[in-house]
Formats: structure tokens, C-alpha cells, sequence
């Protein structure tokens, strides 16, 4: 064994207490000061010092430490040698020292108050787990949304809203980029942050989930082959709410939950017991990309719906206050919005009729659904003039028809939600699809993830190409030009979406160079990760769709009208309600008709008229006008559509 030195035993003790915080730091300068008084006060007396006693020679030496001013009253040059050296001493030790513990102490203690380590004493407040490329969209919709926000808080007892986010680092930077983002700015002070991760109990009590109104919790991105999946992390969120409920005996908050994989729908409803909606971001994304193959144009009306910002939404509007009106009544008493359709109770949920017939009489437990600019809108306004009943009969089924032919569609680009766009392909079994796609990844891999995503059932001839799309020569050999639709998605494997849009923008400009070579020119839909690029390519010939804008505004609306999520998956999934373009010779309308004659002629078929799509886009550079005012004409072109709600 090495013998240990008295100063290496010395210096470790001394570091064991300085490394346990500023409360041992400051024990070990006071010693260090007394030490240092003691020895200087013992130095002065032998020299004749006019001290009473070792106390006053200790004291005076505490002085000289602490102050340089006594320097002045001393006589004797050792008096003055020591003083001088004490005082030089009480720079370093009792000043330096010192100020730099409790600087130190302060910064650390600064940066733990920023980090947001401090259980939140809120309730009633709305909570967001995980900071992703989502939250930011989200947060704008919550507080955007007034009147339907208004009814939330006045259900729930309170007047004010209060947003909790839960980052995984909570820092000053995202405070900054709060106060930045158009829609927040000033708002920005409701929105309170705090550190953690979803899959940490602490951390879910931290933002205190058991006494919130609503939980909301997105889908985070992960590194492709990781084995902790975003859907990973919420079921392990589900089960710590459920067991701190469980353990304190407090009632299970409200919580709208987004995965990856439809799949896993059936292991989130067994995780959490609690009222929940589940929204599949991906198979959302999905369905919204087939049919806009099926009707194109209509990414421009999704974007309307389901991003914020000035255009028209959905709003559902409880049977309470519309017991025993029917459909056709309420329509001619709301003059500004659009009647949709109705929600009937079942046994676990809601069954949509949309459209409904205009004779359907309102229950008090039923729910209406109704298009309009703001929630207001919904509401009955006794200064407007109530219009003519329209009488519209039960709702027909028009397919859509594609030619005998197979649709050939191009996909540039791989991310995870591509097999999930092949399942959504395969379930339109009427119609043929036959899909390329072209990416780097590896074809086996890609491969066998459409094959574990969707088994045996696929019935959709897929093709894989490894190639890059961003080579000229690599995308010429494809032949871009051969295909009825092109869509460019957004990759997940790179490290922000503003890397993954900058590839898509960049691939789309050179897509756009070989499709200007001449023939017919294929529908092209691109996919964007990051709102914040939505402005960059203006005057784009491509439909563009914003995955995160998306899935936020669904989130965000089902967490304040939870009956939100069962029109949604109606309108988007095969076999439901579905928005289509109609030709205006295929109505008997008038030369010079306005929107109510519209809406009348196509109740006379069971659908309801939405708006119309121009063939030029308007001075907002928009094709689409939903909702526009009853006694506007119409003015129709030969090339404009009429934009119909109908069953298909």
C-alpha cells in the first residue's frame, strides 16, 4: 500500500467539502478567514502591540482582512508588514473568494429557476408534453382560437388560460423563440415552461397533469432503427399519469394523445383508462395525401381547415342549446356559417351522418357540425335576417371514377410514414394504384418496413428505385414526365426539418426544370416539416401540405372539442363523408346565380355546397372561396368548380 502524504489527505478533505455546494464553500473560507486572523493576530503580539488580550490582537487582525482602510493606523514596521499582508490576504481570500462562491451560487440558482425545476400550482391549465417541431404550431392554435378557447374555460370553471410545456431542456431560448412566433409575441408570458421527459414520473408531476383540463402529447422524431419510438414514449407517459392517479386517488385528466402507428391504438386505449382521443398523425397525413391524388386542389382546402390564420373551420355546437330544431331550421337561422351535418350518441362514441338531411330533428344529446370563420359565427345573431329553409334530401353516393388504367404515382423520398401512405393507397379498393419511390434508403429496407407495416394484405403494385432525386441524371432516368402524380415527402432521417425542407425545395426546383421540357404535365404535391418555410417558395406550381401545421391543428382543436377527432377521421377516410370538385354544367344552375341559389340546387342531390374553386388565384393568391356570403354571384368560368360536400 502507497503511503498518502498530510497535504494530499488535506487537499482531498478540503475538495470533498468545496464540490457539496455554496453552504460548505462559504464553511470552508470562514475557517480559512479565521485561520488566517488567528495566525496574524498571534504574529503581532510578541512586538510590544498595545492589545488587551489574544482576542483584541485576533480582531484586529479580522479588520485589516475584512477592510482595507484600518491599513493607515498602524505604526511599526511589523505591524505594518502584517497588516499589509492581511489586508493583501483579505483581497484574495474574504473579497475574491467569497464574491465568486455566492456569484457562482447565484448564476447556478438563475439557471435552475430557467430550467424550469419547480412544480407547477396551477389547475385547470393545459398541458403539453414534449418540445418538437409541432409545439410551436400548437401553442398558436390554443391561443388563437377565442370563442371556442372561451367555452373550454367557461366548461372548466375558469377565466384565464394557462399553457404548461414540458421540454426536455427547458431554456431561454425557447422563451425567445415564443416571444418571436407570429400568433404568440406577447402571449408568450401564458406559456410556462418546464425540464423533463414524458417517460419521467417527476417530470409529469413537475407540470402537475393530475389537476389539468386538458394533456396534450404530440409525437416526438426519433433516428431511424431506434428501439424508443415516439409511440414508446407515450404509452410510458399513459401508464406513470394512470399510476400517480392511482396512487394519490385523484380523478384521470382529459388527454389527447397523437401516434405514429395506427397499430398501436388498441395498446394506448389499455394504457391510459381515463377519457382519451387518440389522433394517428400518420395515417392522417396520409389519408389527406390520397385524396388529394383522388381531387386534386384539395390540399388548398385542407390548409384552410386545419391551419390557423384567416379562412374558415370546423366547429362542433352542443345539442343543449338546439333541442328540437331541425337541420333545415338552424341552417336559415345561422346565415354565415354551413350546416355540415350531426352527430348521433352510440354506445362508445358518436355516429356521423355528414351530409344529413335537412329534416333531421336536433336531440339534446346529439351534436351539430358547422362551417365558419369564427366561432361566433355559430352562434345566433338576432340583427341578421334568417334565410329561406332549403329542404335537402338523404345524401347520395357519387364515386369518384379514375380510367380503366392504373394511377401511376411517383414518391421522392422516404420517411416513415410511407408505408402508412402505401396502406392508405391499398384501401381505396376500387381504384388502381401502381407507386414508385426513389430514395437512398436501401431498397430491402424499405421493403420491409411497408411489409411489416401492412403484412400480406398489400394490393398496391409498389416499386422500389434507389437513386437520388436531387442527381438531374438520376431523376432524368426515372422520367418524371411518364407518371399521373409526383409527391416529394420530407425526410425524418435528417437532423432538423429545416434540413429535410431544404432537400425537398431544392429536389422540387429541379423536378421543376425536366417537368418545363414539355408533355403533360403530372399533378406534383409536395411535403413541408417546418411551418416556418411555408413562405418560401411563392408562386409554386406543386400543392404543398405542412405535416406539423396539420397534426397540430387537430390536436390542438380535439383537446377543447374532443367530438372534433370523429368528423375529422369521417371526412378523411375512405368510405366516409368526402370534400369533391363537381363541374357546374352537371347542376341546372342559373346565368347569374349566388351562393344560395348554389346551395339550393345541390341540396336538391343530398350535398352541401362548401364554395367554389377558381381556375385563377385571387389577389391572396388562393384558388379556393369557402363559406362566401349568401348573396354573392358566383360569376362562374367554364374551368371553375364548384366544391361540394357529399357522401362517397
Amino acid at each position: 500500500m502507497l503511503p498518502f502524504r498530510f497535504v494530499d489527505r488535506v487537499k482531498f478533505i478540503v475538495e470533498r467539502q468545496l464540490v457539496k455546494g455554496a453552504g460548505f464553500q462559504l464553511l470552508v473560507v470562514g475557517v480559512f478567514i479565521g485561520i488566517i486572523s488567528l495566525i496574524g493576530g498571534l504574529l503581532v503580539i510578541p512586538f510590544g502591540a498595545p492589545f488587551e488580550d489574544v482576542g483584541d490582537a485576533i480582531w484586529w487582525a479580522f479588520l485589516r482582512l475584512t477592510d482595507p482602510g484600518y491599513l493607515g493606523d498602524d505604526v511599526g514596521n511589523w505591524q505594518r508588514l502584517v497588516s499589509t499582508v492581511l489586508t493583501i490576504s483579505g483581497y484574495v481570500v474574504f473579497m475574491g473568494t467569497l464574491v465568486a462562491i455566492l456569484t457562482r451560487w447565484l448564476i447556478a440558482k438563475m439557471t435552475d429557476l430557467e430550467r424550469g425545476l419547480t412544480p407547477v400550482t396551477l389547475r385547470n391549465h393545459i398541458v403539453v408534453l414534449g418540445w418538437t417541431s409541432q409545439t410551436l404550431p400548437l401553442l398558436v392554435e390554443l391561443l388563437g382560437s377565442s370563442g371556442r378557447m372561451r367555452r373550454f374555460l367557461e366548461k372548466h370553471d375558469t377565466s384565464r388560460l394557462r399553457l404548461v410545456v414540458l421540454s426536455e431542456t427547458a431554456s431561454a431560448a425557447q422563451v425567445h423563440e415564443l416571444r418571436t412566433e407570429p400568433g404568440i409575441g406577447r402571449k408568450a408570458r401564458e406559456v410556462i415552461l418546464r425540464s423533463g421527459a414524458a417517460i419521467q414520473p417527476d417530470a409529469l408531476q413537475r407540470v402537475a397533469c393530475l389537476d389539468a383540463s386538458a394533456v396534450i402529447v404530440p409525437s416526438a422524431a426519433h433516428e431511424a432503427g431506434s428501439l424508443v419510438t415516439s409511440d414508446v414514449e407515450t404509452v410510458k407517459a399513459l401508464l406513470s399519469i394512470a399510476a400517480q392517479a392511482r396512487h394519490l386517488g385523484a380523478p384521470l385528466p382529459f388527454v389527447v394523445a397523437e401516434i405514429q402507428d395506427v397499430r398501436k391504438h388498441p395498446v394506448i386505449e389499455r394504457a391510459y383508462p381515463g377519457e382519451m382521443e387518440v389522433v394517428a398523425g400518420d395515417a392522417t397525413i396520409s389519408r389527406l395525401m390520397v385524396q388529394n391524388i383522388l381531387h386534386p386542389g384539395l390540399s388548398e382546402i385542407y390548409n384552410e381547415l386545419l391551419t390557423a390564420g384567416e379562412g374558415c373551420e370546423i366547429y362542433i355546437r352542443g345539442g343543449e342549446f338546439l333541442a328540437d330544431l331541425t337541420l333545415a331550421e338552424l341552417a336559415s337561422q345561422r346565415p354565415r356559417a354551413i350546416v355540415l351535418g350531426i352527430l348521433t350518441p352510440a354506445d362508445k362514441g358518436w355516429n356521423v351522418q355528414m351530409p344529413a338531411s335537412s329534416e333531421t330533428r336536433i336531440s339534446p344529446k346529439d351534436r351539430v357540425v358547422m362551417l365558419a370563420r369564427d366561432y361566433s359565427e355559430t352562434e345566433p345573431d338576432p340583427r341578421a335576417t334568417a334565410l329561406p329553409v332549403i329542404n335537402r334530401g338523404q345524401p347520395l353516393a357519387r364515386s369518384v371514377t379514375f380510367s380503366e388504367r392504373a394511377h401511376r404515382v411517383l414518391v421522392l423520398g422516404w420517411n416513415r410514414r410511407v408505408p402508412s401512405l402505401i396502406s392508405e393507397f391499398s384501401s381505396y379498393h376500387q381504384l388502381r394504384f401502381e407507386v414508385d419511390i426513389v430514395s437512398v434508403v436501401p431498397a430491402p429496407e424499405r421493403q420491409r418496413e411497408i411489409g411489416r407495416y401492412m403484412g400480406e394484405q398489400q394490393e398496391v403494385l409498389c416499386r422500389h428505385i434507389e437513386a437520388d432525386y436531387m442527381v438531374e441524371g438520376e431523376l432524368r432516368r426515372v422520367g418524371p414526365l411518364s407518371y399521373d402524380s409526383i409527391m416529394l415527402v420530407s425526410s425524418d432521417r435528417l437532423a432538423s426539418g429545416e434540413e429535410a425542407d431544404a432537400r425537398a425545395m431544392v429536389g422540387y426546383l429541379q423536378l421543376e426544370d425536366l417537368l418545363s421540357e414539355g408533355g403533360q404535365r403530372p399533378q406534383l404535391i409536395m411535403e413541408l416539416s417546418d411551418p416556418d418555410n411555408r413562405h418560401l417558395l411563392g408562386g409554386h406550381q406543386s400543392e404543398m401540405m405542412i405535416s406539423p401545421m396539420i397534426v397540430s391543428h387537430v390536436l390542438a382543436q380535439v383537446a377543447l372539442r374532443r367530438e372534433l377527432r370523429v368528423v375529422l377521421d369521417d371526412l378523411f377516410t375512405v368510405g366516409g363523408a368526402e370534400i369533391q370538385f363537381r363541374d357546374p354544367h352537371d347542376y341546372p344552375l342559373p346565368a347569374s346565380a349566388d351562393f344560395q341559389v348554389l346551395e339550393k340546387v345541390v341540396a336538391a342531390k343530398g350535398e352541401v355546397a362548401l364554395g367554389v374553386w377558381r381556375d385563377h388565384v385571387n389577389v391572396r393568391g388562393r384558388h379556393v372561396t369557402l363559406n362566401p356570403a349568401r348573396g354573392e354571384y358566383l360569376d362562374l368560368n367554364p374551368s371553375d368548380r364548384l366544391i361540394v360536400l357529399c357522401t362517397s
